[in-house]
């Protein structure tokens, strides 16, 4: 009788997509997927880190499984512990949680075989793993890497594949899709920050735009829109997320010209402060925004705007979280996603800013933009 596999996913649409590549290589060793955890024999968990409260949850999770197994004098399933809380490494992992038998960074699962996906209608692919930006609230760097863009030749025949099975439409997925194929090595900066022997400060933080290379002719993200367009069954072509400082104005060309692309736009914001926005390490200032955004809904008149704000970062006053506000009345997000900050250890912001916004502020901020963006 084949083996049961179980994956619990959380996070965004990159973990999503990561498990439907561990649910690939478990039925290429022909497992089975079971329906409950309780039936399982392998338990692979794909954890998120953005805040303290996700790995809480995840903590939680694990609690409730050893519970189940231990008080029903059942045989343990093998737990497997995957996805951003590896950044804490494995013999801290196993160390904390002992109910864990394993520790799988993600990296490691490849592209080898067909990722087994639930929807049959739309398809996540992604185009790249890792990233290279440090934002400095950001742990993604340290838990998936630095940035690798796979080869457009594999992009293209997964989406052929796609194709030939009948889906109609793909949203491409990267930490930032626009500068697919143009990340540099950089190994060094990821050792300096990684170096807790030397002071970090403003002053050495890597900037954003200087871990890519420049291209003084079509980008390669822009080639593998175009090739993938040419598939007459994929109707729409979305990707997320895209970052507005390299966000090119060929790249818009194409996104207006091309009827098969989305004309929503998904743009991490964080914060409409330019003094939060430089802590942040974002590379842009809110007036960069409003220009970006304005010259796309003068293009596209249709387009619809979705973002990732933080809400109390570190030093954020009243009259800074304001201009987010502002910033959001202007724009008229379609819809938000929005964190409280959460220091997260070992990241840039961790090291360097106190953590000074008390919870009770945090909320309500939280609350007030959210009931602007997402009140319906």
């Amino acid at each position: 009788m084949p083996k049961k596999y179980f994956i619990y996913t959380f996070g965004c649409h990159e973990s999503e997509a990561d498990s439907e590549r561990i649910a690939g290589d478990y039925e290429a060793r022909n497992y089975t997927s079971a329906l409950t955890w309780e039936d399982a024999d392998e338990i692979i968990l794909n954890t998120c880190s953005v805040q303290q409260s996700s790995e809480d949850r995840v903590i939680d999770y694990i609690d409730e499984i050893k519970k189940y197994f231990t008080e029903n004098k059942l045989p343990k399933p093998k737990i497997i512990f995957t996805g951003c809380m590896t950044h804490h490494g494995a013999q801290v992992i196993l160390k904390q949680i002992p109910f864990v038998d394993e520790v799988l960074h993600i990296s490691e699962v490849g592209f080898n075989t067909p990722a087994i996906r639930r929807d049959k209608n739309h398809a996540w692919v992604q185009i790249s793993s890792g990233c290279n930006c440090f934002c400095s609230f950001c742990i993604i760097p340290y838990s998936r890497g630095r940035e690798v863009s796979r080869p457009m030749e594999d992009i293209v025949n997964e989406v052929n594949g796609l194709s030939e099975s009948g889906y109609s439409e793909i949203t491409l997925l990267a930490m930032n899709t626009n500068s697919y194929g143009l990340e540099k090595d950089g190994k060094c900066i990821k050792e300096l920050l990684l170096n807790f022997d030397k002071p970090l400060t403003n002053k050495n933080i890597p900037q954003n735009q200087r871990q890519y290379k420049s291209s003084k002719s079509t980008t390669p993200f822009i080639k593998l829109l175009r090739r993938l367009s040419q598939f007459k069954s994929i109707k729409k072509i979305d990707f997320l997320s895209a970052s507005i400082w390299d966000f090119s104005d060929e790249l818009i060309e194409e996104v207006v010209t091309n009827p098969k692309i989305s004309k929503h736009f998904y743009l991490p914001i964080q914060s409409g402060s330019d003094r939060i926005l430089k802590l942040m390490n974002r590379g842009y200032t809110n007036a960069d925004t409003v220009k970006f955004i304005t010259k796309i809904k003068t293009r596209v008149p249709c387009a619809t705007f979705s973002s990732d704000f933080i809400v109390g970062f570190p030093t954020e006053s009243e009259s800074e979280f304001q201009e987010t506000i502002s910033l959001a009345k202007k724009i008229k997000f379609s819809h938000a996603n929005i964190f409280y900050y959460s220091p997260r250890p070992g990241t840039i912001a961790y090291r360097l800013y106190p953590d000074d916004i008390s919870l009770v502020v945090k909320k309500r901020r939280w609350n007030e933009l959210n009931l602007l963006i997402n009140k319906d």
